[in-house]
């Protein structure tokens, strides 16, 4: 079988787009047609191989949409405010980055601000302008490119790392004085429970098999 497949990538490399690998038995499986809001399973293990429900698109760009208005708000507002014998402070995600590269801690400034706003930030703009074109059906290759450029961001993602270390500074901090929960706490732990949701119950190989039927599948048709 093996050995069969091998021929078949030499000779048509077209081909190999109508099979699937199984990422948990790793056995290769022909795609076939399956009604709207079925998956289908792997023969060998019984582990999921792809699934198609049109309605993810649509609720892929809602999340989005407010998983980017909650990051927004959990960078305009303080995340924490401490009063520490009498000196107050407050803490936002912007303030953190720049005391770091103002104390001289470039590299894990820039580290900081990559992991903790950049890279968060671009994936939900990513999604937002992917499920969009996925929606009109437009944007053949632009969608293309999206995909491949969220497949390398996507793991560089910290957000929900660096709203864990709030919540270990918060309980340390409490013995030493008074703490105020800001808005944008409260906006961070929604746009990471968003974050994690997206990220974890839509695979970018189904936003693939998606997007084969809708711009490519449908031109044909």
């Amino acid at each position: 079988m093996l050995a069969i497949i091998i021929t078949m990538k030499l000779e048509n490399e077209d081909e190999l787009d109508n099979f699937i690998i199984c990422h948990k038995c790793y056995t290769l499986n022909e795609e076939f047609p399956i009604q709207d809001g079925s998956h289908a399973c792997c023969p060998e293990c019984g582990n999921i191989l792809y699934r198609y429900d049109s309605k993810l698109i649509t609720h892929a760009l809602a999340l989005s949409i407010t998983g980017l208005i909650f990051f927004i708000l959990a960078n305009l507002f303080p995340l924490v405010q401490m009063d520490i014998l009498g000196n107050e402070q407050f803490i936002t995600i912007p303030k953190t980055i720049f005391s770091l590269l103002d104390s001289g801690f470039y590299i894990v400034g820039l580290l900081c601000a990559f992991l903790v706003f950049i890279f968060p930030l671009m994936i939900f703009v990513i999604n937002i302008v992917l499920f969009t074109l996925l929606t009109i059906k437009r944007g053949e290759r632009l969608t293309k490119e999206l995909l491949i450029l969220l497949s390398y961001v996507t793991p560089w993602s910290m957000a929900d790392i660096f709203f864990i270390s709030i919540l270990v500074a918060i309980v340390k901090l409490v013995a030493f004085g008074e703490i105020h929960i800001g808005i944008a706490f409260w906006a961070l732990m929604a746009f990471v429970v968003i974050d994690v949701y997206i990220t974890k119950s839509i695979k970018l190989s189904e936003i693939w098999m998606l997007r084969k039927k809708i711009l490519l599948d449908g031109d044909k048709q």
